[in-house]
Parts: C-alpha cells; structure tokens; sequence
C-alpha cells in the first residue's frame, strides 16, 4: 500500500465496478470481474486500501445479486455481507437514459468528436427527460457516497467530513456528482477523473448551452481535475473559461469558480508489467499462440487489438493495410494482418452498423488477396483475453490508430509483451503518443495512405532498431502502473 493510501478511508465511485454477476441455467448467480479500462486501473490498487467502491448493477444479474443483501454491499470478490463494493440497484429506465443515451450517445460522441454534424445532434424535448436521468443517476451515486461518510466535527465546519476521507469519482458518467457530494459533504476532499479525451471549446459547445455548463461545473465541485494528457487538459481549462467564465490559472494548473479552487493535474496510466507478463505466460495464451502460427503460418504479423469501437479507427486500418497490399505488392502472401476487433455497445445502432462496416471491408480483403495457402486477414469478433495476450506476444507490428483516444492501453501493452520485439504505428490523436511519440512510428489517423506506409516502414525496420524502440516503449508504457496512478490522485488532494 502506498503513502498516499495508508491510514485513510478511499471512496471510489465508476459507473462499472470490480465485479460483475453472471446467472447460470439453474438460476444460480456467479460473481467474476468487471471488466473495462476503469476498472483494470483500479483493481489493482482495491485490496491494498480501505476502499469503498461505489458503482452500478449493469445487468440483471447485477441487479439480482444487488437485492440479495441489504444496500447493496459486497466484497471484492462478490460475496454477500463485504464492506468494500456497493452496487447501486438504479432504476432500469434511469439506468438506460443516463448511460447509452447521454453518457455513451452523447458526451462520448462530444469528447470523441464523432457527430455527423450536417444531421447530428439534435437537442430537443427527448433529450431534457434524457438529461434529468443523467442528473438522477449523478445524484444517485453523490448520496451513496455521501453515506458512506457521517456527518464529523474534525472538518473546519459543522456537517464537515473527517479529514482522512477521499473520494474520487472516475470519467465521463459522473460529472455532475462531484458538486452534488460537495454539497452533501462539505470538507470531504473529493477528485475527479476523465479518462476520455475532452472536446475543444468550439466542439464543446454543440452541447446546449445549460448542459455545457453544468458538466463543467458539475467537475469543478472536485478539489482535483485528473486527466490522462496535459492536452485534455488544456481544452478542460478552455471550455471553462469560455463557457464558464472561470478564472482560470494555467501556470499554476488551477481553476476558481464559485468560490472554490480546483486544481488541475495530469496522470497518466501506464500497465503493471509484473502482472500482465504473468498472465501472458499461462497456458492458455500460449495454446493460443500456437493456434495462431498455424493458421498465419509464421508470416509477419500486423496486430491490432480493439473494441469494434467508433472513435478506434477500424474500418481506416484495414483499409490502410488494403493499400499496404496494393501498393506493396512484395508483402503479398508474406504478412498477415490479426485484427481482433470485440463487441461494443451493441445496442447502439451506431455500433451496429459500425460493425457491419468493419466485417464488409474484411471479407473484401479476403476476396480480393486471399489464396488457398494465404489469408491475408484474420478478423476476430468473439472477446477472448488471453489471444488478446497471444496476439501481442507474436507481433512484429501493432497497429492502434484511433481518431481520438484518451490513453489508449494496448499502444503500452503490446510493447510489454512482444516477445522478439515490435514496431508500433500510433495515432498522434491518442493520449499515449505523448509518451510514446519518440519510439512509435507516428501517424494521421485519417491519412490512409500514410497509415500504409507507417506499416511498410515498420515491417522493414531493421531488427536491432526494432527491438531498441520496442524495449524503450515498454519502459514508458510500464513507467506509471496503476497504483502509482492512482496514488498520484490521492496525492494531489493533499497538495
């Protein structure tokens, strides 16, 4: 446990927590771990604290295992009766509004810049019953945190919080809940963190003025603003002082607005070296391995590993490495392309049709390059973590080209994990390329033709130049692993 976790109560609130709870044919309900970004960086750091984890039942089964003990409290591992998660049993239409229509439709799309603006978005009478779901759910989450700390005399006020609470409230799902738990509990310390990228001012006011608003003011409740690159950053600190009017101190990386100061930090999340090599060394991954070489048949392998995800470029990369074959025609029959592109918000038909298009280009590869002896790509739709682990220890190049991305781990995973060493081809417009930028070969997103020649540059990169970035890489991709992450955010509280 480090400094900045010892001795205190952690409060930390994310709209997807540890565990998750899965039904079987006999009705019996299963605990195994949540799973997503947010939770990966910070379960590690869960069981090292005296931590309450605030999140929400996702599913039914979820909601099952909820009602099942009283206020919804569990362990770590699930079981009934623990004192460190509390699912929230959040009602199903609140629930929908709040996270796929507001959260996932619309601040993702912002934060991202996805809109086909000449059509989208519309703000209308739909949206405000949306907002005040949004609004539900945020204060939801503010009193369960709220009641996790009594009212204490130890603060500089009466109703004032015991100095040793924190509570830190993670990304775009709760942005209003900083402000409301100020208010329920003034003097508790309380920090705020977007792992999403943030909008530039004029993108950020597609939103209605009012919304605009009250998200940033909804953050500015929190004594600490963490972001994964300073320029995420930057554009937090210019939407409030042109929407908000806040008195803003970029040298000083700090923000006053009603009466409060918030301070601004940058955090970025690197990967436990330790632990995913561990895992990457299991059975499992190395059957998978040799699975893999069978079907590639030991050619050279371009890797990328998504969420068939509408900000992760897809459908661009695969046309990249379409060009690739065109315009290089030596790579044909030599190298392989592993695109594991996994499920992602299906009931969006956006995603629906995002997908349809990523599985269209593929089959088009196929049909146009692929022999008897030679399939040129290999898509695979059904999550699987450890090939995921497989396809990163056998790759000589990883490719991870998203239009916009706030970090961005796989860009730090794959460099960890490949074992002769691999050129990664990265998107300036992830949050990694700030600390990747040096050693990854660095590209347009949109710039398809230039993506193909990122890849012929990285598969005919000598082998010494190679497995020099590569290891490099690894280092930055490991220099910040979660719990230092975590405990960064903890420290800035105190500052």
């Amino acid at each position: 446990m480090s400094d900045a976790t010892a001795g205190r109560r952690i409060l930390v609130a994310s709209n997807r927590g540890p565990v998750s709870f899965i039904r079987g044919d006999d009705g019996t309900l299963t605990a195994r771990r949540g799973g997503g970004g947010v939770v990966s960086g910070l379960s590690s750091v869960a069981s090292g604290a005296d931590l309450l984890w605030v999140c929400a039942a996702l599913s039914d089964a979820d909601r099952a295992a909820a009602r099942q003990v009283p206020g919804g409290m569990l362990g770590l591992d699930g079981q009934p009766g623990g004192s460190a998660v509390r699912m929230l049993d959040i009602p199903v239409g609140t629930f929908n509004r709040a996270y796929n229509t507001v959260a996932n439709s619309v601040l993702w799309f912002i934060h991202h810049m996805l809109y086909d603006t000449p059509n989208r978005p519309q703000f209308g009478r739909a949206f405000r019953r949306d907002w005040a779901a949004y609004r539900s759910y945020n204060a939801a989450f503010a009193q369960a945190l709220a009641d996790a700390v009594p009212p204490g005399d130890t603060g500089p006020g009466e109703g004032t919080a015991p100095a040793a609470e924190r509570a830190v409230v993670q990304d775009y799902h709760l942005t209003l809940a900083p402000r409301m738990l100020a208010k329920l509990r003034p003097g508790l310390r309380i920090a705020h963190f977007s792992h999403t990228p943030w909008a530039p001012v004029d993108y950020y006011r597609l939103l209605p003025d009012d919304v605009a608003a009250e998200v940033l003011d909804g953050i500015l409740g929190a004594d600490h603003a963490g972001f994964l690159s300073q320029r995420w950053a930057d554009a937090f600190m210019d939407c409030c002082e042109h929407v908000l009017g806040a008195e803003v101190d970029r040298d000083r990386q700090r923000i006053s607005h009603a009466g409060h100061v918030t301070g601004i930090g940058v955090h970025p999340l690197g990967v436990d070296a330790g632990e995913l090599t561990e895992r990457a060394g299991r059975g499992d991954v190395r059957a998978r391995m040799a699975s893999l070489t069978e079907r590639t048949g030991g050619r050279r392998l371009i890797v990328r590993v998504d969420r068939t995800e509408l900000s992760k470029n897809i459908v661009r990369g695969l046309a990249a490495y379409r060009e690739l074959l065109i315009s290089h025609p030596e790579w044909v029959g030599k190298v392989t392309m592993l695109a594991m592109a996994y499920p992602s918000r299906h009931d969006l038909p956006e995603y629906r049709e995002y997908t349809a298009s990523v599985q269209r280009l593929g089959r088009e590869i196929e049909d146009e390059f692929g022999t008897p002896d030679w399939a040129p790509l290999l898509l695979l739709t059904n999550d699987d973590y450890p090939r995921s682990l497989a396809g990163y220890r056998l790759a000589d190049v990883l490719l991870v080209n998203p239009v916009r991305d706030g970090m961005n781990l796989v860009a730090k995973e794959g460099p960890i994990l490949a074992d002769h060493g691999c050129a990664l081809v990265l998107s300036r417009e992830a949050g990694a390329a700030d600390e990747l930028g040096q050693d990854a070969i660095v590209i347009n997103p949109f710039d398809v033709t230039a993506t193909a020649e990122a890849l012929h540059q990285a598969l005919t990169m000598p082998d010494d130049e190679r497995i020099r970035r590569c290891r490099s890489l690894a280092r930055a991709g490991s220099a910040v692993p979660p719990s230092a992450w975590f405990a960064s955010q903890l420290a800035a509280l105190d500052g």
